[in-house]
């Protein structure tokens, strides 16, 4: 049986270049298998504490934790902040809840989304009898509008915009969720809007409030026409106290989207955790959402990442939900690695030898062209010419011998010079010569 690799043909020059090759072919395998794997640390970006965002940064870092990665929450002052940390690489934000506007187009460059997570609701809240209060009857009003960079601070500005309230006509502070909730309760405010879940701490805390009206919005379809981001929610009646029928009628609100953005260069594996998180948390219904509603890959301003769209599209791998994550992600890598290797490096071992035998057996069919050409001559030729073709032929005996071939290819040359012999043998009046000691190759 042929030996697997041909020593002989190793120390050729043609195969020491193979030999180099197959080695520059399984380094950058290894380069590649062995890049830096996901680290066991990650930073987010959540919001204001009290807010939506706070609460559910919580329960990721509770989950992450199931996996041994340990999520470090930045407080933040909401979803414009939370892309501006996203894209400073001094931040070491490296995921963060955004919203549609909150990011800018020039951001795709160094973002990526995961998708949509959970609705979250614009809540106006006031001390008025009314629930249609119009916001232009608001003159003279002490009004939170939510912290500066944060979203329900530009929503609520473009609110006042639309509905063509000047905000100088108005008394407008910029304070969190919760210190705004308790401010309304201590009658420093008139009014708070703030963009924030159903399960905020501040929200609950003031639908439950005596004397605190939750307004809605009966022009909400209006206003999802005059901005895309925006969505229509309908709180239903009844559903704050069954009893005493709170609200009185379904209430028309508006919101918006959050959706979970990491920077480009946040590992794939960590992205792939974060989105098993997100599937955990809230594909659940809720009071707004259908059962599988979210997440979602909806790509708001920025575009879902090559994870996010594999991960919607089939789910987890049977490694990744049968592997601690690490581990997956390193027998991932090694078995799309040896796709490519086995297809480079056995057509490289076993075609290789091949032509370079094939090519060195080239050599030889000249040799035989000219054996047979001076045999022809020799039996038709005079005595006078008969010793220039001799000599022709100890020329070639000559070059047969001299001619170097590897071990598979000796008796190749071994046959050239037993046929040179044989044409010797049988010219009138020759004698066969001895056959050397060593006149094989090998």
């Amino acid at each position: 049986m042929r030996r697997l690799i041909d020593r002989t043909f190793l120390r050729t020059g043609a195969g020491l270049a193979l030999l180099a090759l197959t080695a520059i072919v399984v380094l950058w395998a290894l380069v590649a298998a062995l890049r830096p794997l996901p680290g066991r640390d990650l930073v987010m970006a959540t919001g204001a504490p009290g807010s939506e965002y706070a609460r559910v940064g919580e329960l990721y870092r509770e989950v992450l934790a199931r996996d041994g990665v340990r999520l470090h929450l930045v407080p933040s002052t909401g979803a414009l902040d939370n892309a501006r940390m996203l894209k400073d690489p001094a931040s070491g934000v490296q995921a963060a809840f955004v919203q549609g506007g909150a990011t800018e187009e020039s951001d795709q460059r160094y973002l990526y989304s995961l998708g949509t997570l959970f609705y979250e609701e614009l809540w106006v809240f006031c001390r008025c009898p009314e629930s249609t209060v119009p916001l232009r009857s608001w003159q003279g009003w002490r009004v939170s509008i939510g912290p500066e960079g944060s979203a329900t601070h530009r929503l609520a500005l473009k609110m006042l915009e639309l509905n063509g309230v000047d905000p100088g006509q108005l008394q407008l502070v910029s304070i969190p969720p919760e210190p705004s909730a308790q401010a309304l309760l201590d009658k420093n405010l008139d009014a708070v809007l703030m963009l924030t879940g159903w399960n905020s701490p501040a929200v609950q805390q003031l639908l439950h409030a005596p004397g605190i009206t939750l307004l809605g919005f009966p022009s909400a379809d209006a206003y999802v026409a005059l901005d895309p981001d925006l969505s229509k929610v309908v709180l239903p009646m009844g559903v704050l106290d069954f009893g005493a029928n709170r609200p009185p009628q379904d209430l028309p609100l508006i919101a918006s989207k959050a959706s979970l953005a990491v920077r480009q260069d946040t590992h794939p594996a960590l992205q792939f955790l974060l989105l098993r998180a997100a599937m955990e948390l809230h594909s659940h219904p809720a009071i707004f959402q259908r059962p599988g509603e979210f997440p979602a890959p909806e790509a708001i301003d920025l575009a879902l990442s090559k994870e996010a769209r594999e991960f919607y599209r089939a789910g987890p791998t049977f490694l990744e939900r049968s592997l601690p994550f690490w581990l997956a992600e390193l027998v991932q890598r090694l078995l799309i690695l040896i796709v490519p290797l086995a297809g480079i490096v056995y057509p490289l071992w076993s075609l290789a030898p091949k032509l370079y035998y094939w090519h060195l057996r080239r050599r030889l069919t000249p040799m035989y062209r000219q054996l047979r050409a001076i045999e022809h001559q020799l039996l038709t030729s005079t005595p006078a010419a008969r010793s220039e073709l001799l000599r022709r032929l100890d020329e070639l005996e000559q070059s047969a011998r001299n001619l170097p071939m590897p071990g598979l290819l000796t008796d190749s040359t071994y046959n050239l010079w037993a046929k040179i012999q044989e044409v010797r043998a049988r010219m009138p009046g020759i004698r066969e010569k001895a056959t050397p000691a060593g006149s094989s190759s090998s």
